[in-house]
């Protein structure tokens, strides 16, 4: 049984493994350098000041969504838990929380894509470079129509 809550400070340590855990696995455009480079950013900036939600399963916190309003900054699955419903529970809380969501997906990161269209989103947009003006293209994606509330 997925269970979803807000993430406290306590958290964050574990949060932060789950991401870098999920970069690792998912993000094979990225150097380690790169990881290294964003890893304060995401301890330091993200986590702090997002609005983080966390799945737990029994065994551990496994994931996290954080949000800006209905924008999804970051989902993150530990893979040792990929396709057990948490990503998908977490976008399900979002939605129930914010309405219609919008997302920001690294154009080389196809499963994060995949994953993003099998939940009712689509490409609205490209940017070539991120948000820190990385050479990181991003698509920007919106949901197509209301989801169902899962």
């Amino acid at each position: 049984m997925i269970t979803i809550r807000p993430a406290t400070a306590f958290d964050h340590p574990r949060l932060l493994a789950v991401w870098l855990a999920s970069v690792r696995a998912t993000h094979g455009f990225l150097t380690e350098a790169d990881i290294q480079s964003l890893l304060p950013v995401v301890r330091d900036v993200a986590l702090p000041q997002l609005e983080v939600w966390l799945a737990e399963l029994p065994e551990d916190i496994v994931a996290f969504v954080a949000l800006t309003d209905a924008h999804v900054e970051a989902l993150f699955v530990d893979p040792a838990f990929f396709r057990r419903g948490c990503g998908q529970a977490l976008l399900a809380h979002a939605r129930h929380r914010k309405g219609a969501l919008t997302v920001d997906v690294n154009e080389q990161n196809p499963s994060a894509l995949a994953f993003y269209q099998a939940h009712g989103f689509e490409v609205g947009g490209r940017s070539p470079v991120d948000a820190s003006g990385n050479p990181f293209p991003l698509l920007h994606l919106h949901e197509r129509r209301p989801a169902p509330h899962l």
